[in-house]
Protein backbone atom coordinates (compact mmCIF):
# COMPACT_ATOMS: atom_id res chain seq x y z
CA UNK A 1 0.00 0.00 0.00
CA UNK A 2 1.33 3.47 -0.46
CA UNK A 3 1.46 5.88 2.25
CA UNK A 4 2.89 9.07 0.91
CA UNK A 5 0.29 11.99 -0.10
CA UNK A 6 -3.30 11.68 -0.39
CA UNK A 7 -2.90 8.02 -0.85
CA UNK A 8 -1.97 7.01 2.86
CA UNK A 9 -4.92 5.56 3.20
CA UNK A 10 -6.88 4.88 0.36
CA UNK A 11 -11.02 4.06 1.54
CA UNK A 12 -12.23 0.73 0.30
CA UNK A 13 -15.52 2.96 -0.38
CA UNK A 14 -13.72 4.25 -3.85
CA UNK A 15 -14.49 1.58 -5.14
CA UNK A 16 -17.62 1.15 -4.10
CA UNK A 17 -18.74 4.51 -5.42
CA UNK A 18 -17.37 4.01 -8.65
CA UNK A 19 -19.20 0.78 -9.11
CA UNK A 20 -22.12 2.84 -8.49
CA UNK A 21 -24.36 -0.48 -7.83
CA UNK A 22 -28.47 0.37 -6.37
CA UNK A 23 -27.23 -1.89 -2.98
CA UNK A 24 -24.32 0.29 -2.56
CA UNK A 25 -24.05 2.98 0.15
CA UNK A 26 -23.47 6.01 -1.74
CA UNK A 27 -20.99 8.90 -0.09
CA UNK A 28 -24.59 11.09 1.47
CA UNK A 29 -25.54 7.69 3.13
CA UNK A 30 -21.85 6.98 4.28
CA UNK A 31 -21.52 10.23 6.00
CA UNK A 32 -25.20 9.80 7.74
CA UNK A 33 -23.73 6.58 8.88
CA UNK A 34 -21.07 8.34 10.40
CA UNK A 35 -22.50 10.92 12.12
CA UNK A 36 -21.24 13.43 10.23
CA UNK A 37 -24.26 15.41 8.82
CA UNK A 38 -25.85 18.25 10.95
CA UNK A 39 -27.54 20.79 9.08
CA UNK A 40 -28.48 20.79 5.44
CA UNK A 41 -30.44 23.70 3.02
CA UNK A 42 -31.55 20.97 0.83
CA UNK A 43 -31.12 17.22 2.18
CA UNK A 44 -32.70 16.39 -1.05
CA UNK A 45 -30.84 18.04 -3.88
CA UNK A 46 -27.35 17.59 -1.58
CA UNK A 47 -28.30 14.00 -1.33
CA UNK A 48 -28.26 13.83 -5.40
CA UNK A 49 -25.23 16.09 -6.44
CA UNK A 50 -22.89 14.22 -4.22
CA UNK A 51 -23.76 10.87 -4.95
CA UNK A 52 -23.71 11.40 -8.30
CA UNK A 53 -20.08 13.72 -8.34
CA UNK A 54 -21.79 16.31 -9.37
CA UNK A 55 -20.49 18.96 -6.42
CA UNK A 56 -17.90 21.22 -6.70
CA UNK A 57 -17.58 22.41 -3.31
CA UNK A 58 -15.56 24.83 -0.97
CA UNK A 59 -14.90 24.95 2.86
CA UNK A 60 -13.08 27.78 4.11
CA UNK A 61 -10.08 27.75 6.42
CA UNK A 62 -8.55 31.17 7.86
CA UNK A 63 -5.08 31.08 8.05
CA UNK A 64 -4.79 32.47 12.15
CA UNK A 65 -1.88 29.99 12.94
CA UNK A 66 1.29 28.65 10.73
CA UNK A 67 -0.43 24.88 10.75
CA UNK A 68 -3.74 23.46 10.26
CA UNK A 69 -5.03 21.88 13.94
CA UNK A 70 -7.54 18.97 14.68
CA UNK A 71 -10.66 21.54 14.69
CA UNK A 72 -9.57 21.45 10.83
CA UNK A 73 -9.47 17.59 10.68
CA UNK A 74 -13.00 16.72 10.07
CA UNK A 75 -13.04 18.89 7.31
CA UNK A 76 -10.24 17.76 5.42
CA UNK A 77 -11.44 14.01 6.19
CA UNK A 78 -14.69 15.17 4.52
CA UNK A 79 -12.99 16.96 1.60
CA UNK A 80 -11.33 13.41 1.06
CA UNK A 81 -14.06 11.34 1.33
CA UNK A 82 -16.16 13.47 -0.97
CA UNK A 83 -13.48 13.80 -3.99
CA UNK A 84 -13.15 10.26 -3.56
CA UNK A 85 -16.90 9.59 -4.39
CA UNK A 86 -15.88 12.33 -7.57
CA UNK A 87 -16.75 15.42 -6.23
CA UNK A 88 -14.81 18.17 -6.91
CA UNK A 89 -13.12 20.18 -3.57
CA UNK A 90 -12.38 24.22 -3.56
CA UNK A 91 -10.06 24.44 -0.29
CA UNK A 92 -10.49 28.43 -0.20
CA UNK A 93 -7.67 29.95 1.87
CA UNK A 94 -8.51 33.04 3.96
CA UNK A 95 -6.00 35.52 2.95
CA UNK A 96 -8.79 38.24 2.80
CA UNK A 97 -10.97 36.99 5.58
CA UNK A 98 -8.23 36.73 8.09
CA UNK A 99 -7.39 40.65 7.55
CA UNK A 100 -11.14 41.12 9.73
CA UNK A 101 -11.55 37.59 12.04
CA UNK A 102 -14.36 35.44 12.31
CA UNK A 103 -16.45 36.12 15.49
CA UNK A 104 -18.11 32.44 15.23
CA UNK A 105 -17.29 30.04 18.46
CA UNK A 106 -15.64 33.48 20.32
CA UNK A 107 -16.05 35.37 23.04
CA UNK A 108 -13.13 37.72 22.31
CA UNK A 109 -11.99 39.72 19.27
CA UNK A 110 -9.07 38.16 17.23
CA UNK A 111 -5.79 39.67 17.39
CA UNK A 112 -4.79 41.61 14.29
CA UNK A 113 -2.47 39.21 11.99
CA UNK A 114 0.09 41.08 9.36
CA UNK A 115 -0.35 40.80 5.72
CA UNK A 116 3.50 39.05 5.93
CA UNK A 117 2.37 36.70 8.53
CA UNK A 118 -1.18 35.59 6.86
CA UNK A 119 0.63 34.87 3.46
CA UNK A 120 3.32 32.61 5.33
CA UNK A 121 0.42 30.62 7.10
CA UNK A 122 -1.22 30.54 3.49
CA UNK A 123 1.79 28.75 2.63
CA UNK A 124 1.98 26.19 5.61
CA UNK A 125 -1.59 25.51 4.66
CA UNK A 126 -1.28 24.26 1.74
CA UNK A 127 1.45 21.37 1.89
CA UNK A 128 -0.54 20.49 4.88
CA UNK A 129 -4.17 20.23 2.78
CA UNK A 130 -1.77 18.16 -0.05
CA UNK A 131 -1.39 15.31 2.27
CA UNK A 132 -5.32 14.86 2.13
CA UNK A 133 -6.45 16.02 -1.21
CA UNK A 134 -5.72 15.33 -4.82
CA UNK A 135 -4.77 18.72 -6.73
CA UNK A 136 -3.21 17.45 -9.95
CA UNK A 137 -4.91 17.46 -13.12
CA UNK A 138 -7.33 20.26 -11.88
CA UNK A 139 -8.90 17.29 -9.93
CA UNK A 140 -8.96 19.89 -6.82
CA UNK A 141 -8.48 23.69 -6.29
CA UNK A 142 -7.00 26.07 -3.36
CA UNK A 143 -7.76 29.97 -3.99
CA UNK A 144 -7.20 32.34 -1.57
CA UNK A 145 -9.85 34.89 -0.80
CA UNK A 146 -7.34 38.08 -0.84
CA UNK A 147 -7.50 38.11 -4.57
CA UNK A 148 -10.88 39.60 -4.61
CA UNK A 149 -11.38 40.64 -1.56
CA UNK A 150 -8.91 43.37 -0.82
CA UNK A 151 -8.91 45.42 -3.67
CA UNK A 152 -12.79 45.90 -3.57
CA UNK A 153 -14.09 49.61 -3.39
CA UNK A 154 -15.73 50.07 -0.33
CA UNK A 155 -18.75 51.98 -1.31
CA UNK A 156 -19.49 50.15 -4.72
CA UNK A 157 -19.61 46.94 -2.45
CA UNK A 158 -21.38 48.19 0.10
CA UNK A 159 -24.32 49.90 -2.69
CA UNK A 160 -24.14 45.97 -4.39
CA UNK A 161 -23.56 43.77 -1.66
CA UNK A 162 -24.57 45.40 1.54
CA UNK A 163 -28.26 46.24 0.15
CA UNK A 164 -28.76 42.54 0.17
CA UNK A 165 -28.15 41.97 3.68
CA UNK A 166 -30.72 43.16 6.64
CA UNK A 167 -29.13 44.16 9.79
CA UNK A 168 -32.15 42.20 11.97
CA UNK A 169 -31.56 39.05 10.32
CA UNK A 170 -27.78 39.37 11.03
CA UNK A 171 -28.05 40.28 14.87
CA UNK A 172 -30.40 36.82 15.16
CA UNK A 173 -27.34 35.03 14.11
CA UNK A 174 -25.79 32.76 17.14
CA UNK A 175 -22.23 33.89 15.84
CA UNK A 176 -23.35 37.50 16.72
CA UNK A 177 -25.45 37.17 19.52
CA UNK A 178 -22.96 35.63 22.24
CA UNK A 179 -20.59 38.73 21.42
CA UNK A 180 -23.47 41.15 21.56
CA UNK A 181 -22.76 41.76 25.07
CA UNK A 182 -18.89 41.99 25.14
CA UNK A 183 -18.99 43.62 22.29
CA UNK A 184 -19.07 43.43 18.67
CA UNK A 185 -16.98 45.08 16.67
CA UNK A 186 -17.86 47.04 13.54
CA UNK A 187 -15.45 45.03 11.79
CA UNK A 188 -15.85 41.79 13.17
CA UNK A 189 -19.98 42.45 11.88
CA UNK A 190 -18.83 42.42 8.49
CA UNK A 191 -17.61 38.74 8.58
CA UNK A 192 -20.51 36.94 7.34
CA UNK A 193 -21.20 39.94 4.46
CA UNK A 194 -17.30 38.61 3.55
CA UNK A 195 -18.06 34.84 3.38
CA UNK A 196 -21.44 35.32 1.77
CA UNK A 197 -18.89 37.11 -1.13
CA UNK A 198 -16.35 34.83 -1.00
CA UNK A 199 -19.29 31.74 -1.91
CA UNK A 200 -20.55 34.20 -4.60
CA UNK A 201 -17.78 34.26 -6.01
CA UNK A 202 -16.79 31.30 -6.21
CA UNK A 203 -20.24 30.15 -7.50
CA UNK A 204 -19.39 32.61 -10.41
CA UNK A 205 -15.61 31.69 -11.12
CA UNK A 206 -15.68 28.15 -11.23
CA UNK A 207 -19.45 27.10 -10.69
CA UNK A 208 -19.25 26.16 -7.11
CA UNK A 209 -22.46 25.27 -5.52
CA UNK A 210 -22.48 23.92 -2.39
CA UNK A 211 -20.15 25.00 0.55
CA UNK A 212 -19.50 22.40 3.72
CA UNK A 213 -18.06 23.61 6.99
CA UNK A 214 -18.70 23.42 10.97
CA UNK A 215 -21.73 23.72 12.76
CA UNK A 216 -21.19 26.79 14.17
CA UNK A 217 -20.66 28.33 10.46
CA UNK A 218 -24.21 27.87 9.64
CA UNK A 219 -25.34 31.27 9.62
CA UNK A 220 -22.65 32.80 7.38
CA UNK A 221 -23.17 29.75 4.63
CA UNK A 222 -26.89 30.64 4.68
CA UNK A 223 -25.95 34.59 4.12
CA UNK A 224 -24.00 32.73 0.73
CA UNK A 225 -26.94 30.82 -0.57
CA UNK A 226 -29.26 33.58 -0.52
CA UNK A 227 -26.85 36.06 -1.54
CA UNK A 228 -26.36 34.06 -4.55
CA UNK A 229 -30.56 34.24 -4.90
CA UNK A 230 -30.71 37.20 -4.62
CA UNK A 231 -27.36 38.32 -7.42
CA UNK A 232 -27.71 35.56 -9.44
CA UNK A 233 -31.70 33.87 -9.07
CA UNK A 234 -29.87 30.58 -8.90
CA UNK A 235 -29.57 27.67 -6.47
CA UNK A 236 -26.88 27.21 -4.26
CA UNK A 237 -26.47 25.04 -1.11
CA UNK A 238 -24.83 24.12 2.03
CA UNK A 239 -24.15 21.39 4.98
CA UNK A 240 -22.84 21.60 7.91
CA UNK A 241 -20.61 18.89 9.70
CA UNK A 242 -20.96 17.94 13.56
CA UNK A 243 -18.74 19.50 15.45
CA UNK A 244 -16.38 17.42 17.07
CA UNK A 245 -17.25 16.74 20.72
CA UNK A 246 -15.98 14.73 23.54
CA UNK A 247 -18.82 12.78 25.79
CA UNK A 248 -18.43 16.14 28.16
CA UNK A 249 -19.64 18.42 25.87
CA UNK A 250 -15.81 19.69 24.86
CA UNK A 251 -14.06 20.16 21.86
CA UNK A 252 -11.85 17.68 21.08
CA UNK A 253 -8.32 18.87 20.29
CA UNK A 254 -6.99 20.80 22.76
CA UNK A 255 -4.75 19.66 25.64
CA UNK A 256 -2.76 21.47 28.49
CA UNK A 257 0.04 22.93 25.87
CA UNK A 258 -2.49 24.24 23.66
CA UNK A 259 -3.87 22.30 20.24
CA UNK A 260 -3.23 19.32 18.93
CA UNK A 261 -1.16 20.35 15.55
CA UNK A 262 -1.21 18.35 12.09
CA UNK A 263 2.77 19.83 12.08
CA UNK A 264 5.20 17.35 13.37
CA UNK A 265 7.36 20.23 14.92
CA UNK A 266 4.58 21.71 17.00
CA UNK A 267 2.70 18.49 17.67
CA UNK A 268 5.22 15.27 17.29
CA UNK A 269 3.46 12.41 15.99
CA UNK A 270 3.94 10.52 18.84
CA UNK A 271 2.13 13.07 20.91
CA UNK A 272 -0.54 12.86 17.89
CA UNK A 273 -0.44 9.49 18.48
CA UNK A 274 -0.75 9.78 22.64
CA UNK A 275 -3.85 12.35 22.42
CA UNK A 276 -5.72 9.71 20.09
CA UNK A 277 -4.45 6.64 22.51
CA UNK A 278 -5.75 8.99 25.64
CA UNK A 279 -9.58 9.73 24.38
CA UNK A 280 -11.91 8.25 26.56
CA UNK A 281 -13.50 5.42 26.51
CA UNK A 282 -16.89 6.84 25.52
CA UNK A 283 -15.40 9.03 22.59
CA UNK A 284 -13.61 6.14 20.81
CA UNK A 285 -15.77 4.93 18.44
CA UNK A 286 -17.36 7.99 17.85
CA UNK A 287 -13.90 9.41 16.89
CA UNK A 288 -13.30 5.97 14.89
CA UNK A 289 -16.90 6.55 12.69
CA UNK A 290 -16.17 10.47 12.24
CA UNK A 291 -12.21 10.38 11.71
CA UNK A 292 -10.88 6.73 9.59
CA UNK A 293 -11.83 5.79 6.81
CA UNK A 294 -12.23 2.25 8.13
CA UNK A 295 -15.33 0.57 6.83
CA UNK A 296 -18.02 0.95 8.84
CA UNK A 297 -18.78 -3.08 9.23
CA UNK A 298 -15.45 -2.65 11.26
CA UNK A 299 -16.28 -0.17 13.02
CA UNK A 300 -19.75 -1.77 13.86
CA UNK A 301 -18.12 -5.15 14.88
CA UNK A 302 -16.37 -2.56 18.09
CA UNK A 303 -19.59 -1.21 19.06
CA UNK A 304 -19.75 -4.92 21.23
CA UNK A 305 -15.83 -4.31 22.44
CA UNK A 306 -15.83 -4.17 26.38
CA UNK A 307 -12.76 -3.64 28.79
CA UNK A 308 -9.19 -4.26 27.54
CA UNK A 309 -10.76 -4.32 23.96
CA UNK A 310 -11.85 -0.82 24.34
CA UNK A 311 -7.79 -0.17 24.74
CA UNK A 312 -6.99 -1.64 21.65
CA UNK A 313 -9.68 0.05 19.59
CA UNK A 314 -7.89 3.16 20.96
CA UNK A 315 -4.52 1.56 19.61
CA UNK A 316 -6.63 1.48 16.26
CA UNK A 317 -7.76 4.81 15.95
CA UNK A 318 -4.27 6.54 17.21
CA UNK A 319 -2.43 4.48 14.42
CA UNK A 320 -5.21 5.37 11.70
CA UNK A 321 -5.23 8.94 11.79
CA UNK A 322 -1.18 9.22 12.59
CA UNK A 323 -1.07 7.52 9.76
CA UNK A 324 -3.40 9.51 7.72
CA UNK A 325 -1.48 12.77 8.61
CA UNK A 326 1.76 11.76 9.13
CA UNK A 327 2.40 8.73 7.15
CA UNK A 328 2.84 5.19 7.84
CA UNK A 329 6.49 4.94 9.04
CA UNK A 330 5.82 7.66 11.58
CA UNK A 331 2.78 5.97 12.77
CA UNK A 332 4.76 2.71 13.31
CA UNK A 333 7.28 4.50 15.42
CA UNK A 334 4.67 6.02 17.80
CA UNK A 335 2.91 2.35 17.95
CA UNK A 336 6.29 1.28 19.08
CA UNK A 337 7.64 4.32 21.48
CA UNK A 338 3.88 3.76 23.40
CA UNK A 339 4.31 -0.39 23.76
CA UNK A 340 8.30 0.43 25.03
CA UNK A 341 6.33 2.83 27.33
CA UNK A 342 3.32 1.56 28.84
CA UNK A 343 3.60 -2.32 27.79
CA UNK A 344 7.36 -2.83 28.86
CA UNK A 345 7.81 -3.65 25.06
CA UNK A 346 9.12 -2.25 21.95
CA UNK A 347 11.79 0.20 20.93
CA UNK A 348 12.23 3.00 22.62
CA UNK A 349 14.08 4.82 20.22
CA UNK A 350 11.50 6.94 18.91
CA UNK A 351 10.16 7.86 22.34
CA UNK A 352 9.57 12.13 22.70
CA UNK A 353 13.10 13.28 23.61
CA UNK A 354 14.94 16.07 25.95
CA UNK A 355 18.56 16.87 26.33
CA UNK A 356 20.11 18.62 28.93
CA UNK A 357 22.68 20.57 28.77
CA UNK A 358 25.84 21.26 30.74
CA UNK A 359 23.76 24.60 32.18
CA UNK A 360 21.63 22.48 33.31
CA UNK A 361 23.85 20.71 36.08
CA UNK A 362 25.71 21.90 39.26
CA UNK A 363 28.44 20.25 40.12
CA UNK A 364 27.51 17.36 37.50
CA UNK A 365 24.45 16.80 39.38
CA UNK A 366 21.14 17.89 39.25
CA UNK A 367 17.87 17.45 40.88
CA UNK A 368 14.26 15.70 40.15
CA UNK A 369 12.64 18.85 40.35
CA UNK A 370 15.23 20.49 37.67
CA UNK A 371 14.88 17.23 35.61
CA UNK A 372 11.16 17.71 35.21
CA UNK A 373 11.31 21.57 33.93
CA UNK A 374 14.60 21.53 31.77
CA UNK A 375 13.08 18.18 30.76
CA UNK A 376 9.53 19.87 29.78
CA UNK A 377 7.23 18.13 32.26
CA UNK A 378 6.81 20.98 34.46
CA UNK A 379 6.48 24.80 34.18
CA UNK A 380 8.45 25.31 37.08
CA UNK A 381 10.42 23.93 40.10
CA UNK A 382 6.96 24.54 42.54
CA UNK A 383 5.04 23.06 39.92
CA UNK A 384 7.31 20.11 39.77
CA UNK A 385 7.38 19.97 43.38
CA UNK A 386 3.43 19.34 43.49
CA UNK A 387 4.11 16.65 41.05
CA UNK A 388 6.86 14.76 43.20
CA UNK A 389 4.48 15.29 46.77
CA UNK A 390 1.55 14.13 44.94
CA UNK A 391 3.05 10.90 44.08
CA UNK A 392 2.91 11.57 40.10
CA UNK A 393 6.46 10.80 39.15
CA UNK A 394 8.44 8.22 37.91
CA UNK A 395 12.09 7.37 36.90
CA UNK A 396 13.03 4.44 34.97
CA UNK A 397 9.77 3.09 36.63
CA UNK A 398 10.16 4.21 40.40
CA UNK A 399 7.97 6.39 42.17
CA UNK A 400 10.46 9.16 42.85
CA UNK A 401 8.72 10.89 46.08
CA UNK A 402 11.53 12.85 47.67
CA UNK A 403 11.83 16.44 46.04
CA UNK A 404 15.88 16.47 47.05
CA UNK A 405 16.69 13.44 44.83
CA UNK A 406 19.84 13.88 42.59
CA UNK A 407 21.29 12.35 39.11
CA UNK A 408 24.52 12.66 38.29
CA UNK A 409 25.35 13.25 34.38
CA UNK A 410 26.52 10.37 34.10
CA UNK A 411 23.92 7.97 35.41
CA UNK A 412 21.59 9.80 33.36
CA UNK A 413 23.82 8.83 30.29
CA UNK A 414 24.62 5.71 31.12
CA UNK A 415 21.19 4.08 30.42
CA UNK A 416 17.29 5.00 29.48
CA UNK A 417 16.99 7.40 31.77
CA UNK A 418 12.75 7.75 31.21
CA UNK A 419 10.79 10.41 33.51
CA UNK A 420 7.03 10.07 33.58
CA UNK A 421 4.69 12.64 35.41
CA UNK A 422 1.35 11.54 35.63
CA UNK A 423 -0.21 8.88 33.33
CA UNK A 424 0.18 10.65 29.98
CA UNK A 425 3.21 12.96 30.28
CA UNK A 426 6.71 11.18 29.79
CA UNK A 427 10.17 12.15 28.27
CA UNK A 428 13.68 10.03 27.19
CA UNK A 429 15.99 12.22 28.44
CA UNK A 430 19.42 12.57 27.20
CA UNK A 431 22.64 14.27 28.10
CA UNK A 432 24.55 17.19 25.22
Amino acid sequence: MRTDGVHAMQSQYERIYKQKGKDKMGIYEELQARGLLAQLTDADEIRNLINNGKATFYIGFDPTADSLHVGHFMALCLMKRLQEAGNKPIALIGGGTAMIGDPSGRSDMRTMMTKETIEHNCECFKKQMSRFIDFSDGKALMVNNADWLLGLNYVEFIRDIGACFSVNNMLRAECYKQRMEKGLSFLEFNYMIMQSYDFLQLYERYGCNMQFGGDDQWSNMLGGTDLIRRKLGKDAYAMTITLLMNSEGKKMGKTQKGAVWLDPNKTSPFEFYQYWRNVDDADVLKCLRMLTFLPLEKIDEMDKWEGSQLNQAKEILAYELTNLVHGQEEAEKAKEAAKALFAGSGSSENMPTATLTDDKFTDNTIDILGVLVAGGLASSRSDARRAVEQGGVTVKGDKVTDIKTVYTKDEIASEEFIVKKGKKNFKKIVVE
